[in-house]
């Protein structure tokens, strides 16, 4: 079983993503050269990818569903999601068995397959990790899981 990672450090996929634009990440490995890596990244993204990354929301609706990285702080209404809570939140999330009003759908938690709760999806099958990236097809009231291998 992929048990959920800690934030922070090399456990999230960050240093694959760097070294996947051709940024040394042995440094940072040992803590040293963050400022460096940073510079780095935003010189080595192009104008569309800069484009691209700055237009991408926090989270979205569609129909019965409200789309999210990490989850929702149970109890606030949708709207009034607080930005560090759609993209770092866990365990009050994880945990809650309220019915949202809205099916959430997340990733931020890896998992073995998706899971599928009442009041939430987990989309995040460790792609980082295990090469396998999972997505949720939704079509009206049919729902499919579409995953590479």
């Amino acid at each position: 079983m992929i048990r959920p990672l800690a934030r922070g450090g090399g456990q999230l996929g960050g240093l694959e993503t760097l070294h996947s634009f051709g940024i040394p990440v042995a440094p940072l490995m040992v803590g040293r050269n963050y400022d460096q890596a940073a510079v780095q990244l935003r010189t080595s993204l192009s104008s569309e990818q800069r484009k691209f990354l700055v237009s991408l929301k926090s989270s979205l609706t569609v129909g019965r569903y409200f789309l999210c990285h990490a989850g929702i702080r149970p109890g606030v209404p949708f709207e009034r999601q607080n930005e560090e809570d759609l993209l770092w939140i866990r365990d009050e999330f994880l945990n809650s068995r309220m019915d949202f009003g809205k099916i959430v759908v997340h990733g931020h938690t890896p998992t073995e397959e998706p899971e599928v709760l009442p009041n939430r999806i987990n989309i995040d099958t460790g792609a980082f990790a295990t090469g396998r990236l999972t997505c949720l097809v939704i079509d009206h009231d049919q729902r499919r899981f579409l995953s590479t291998e």
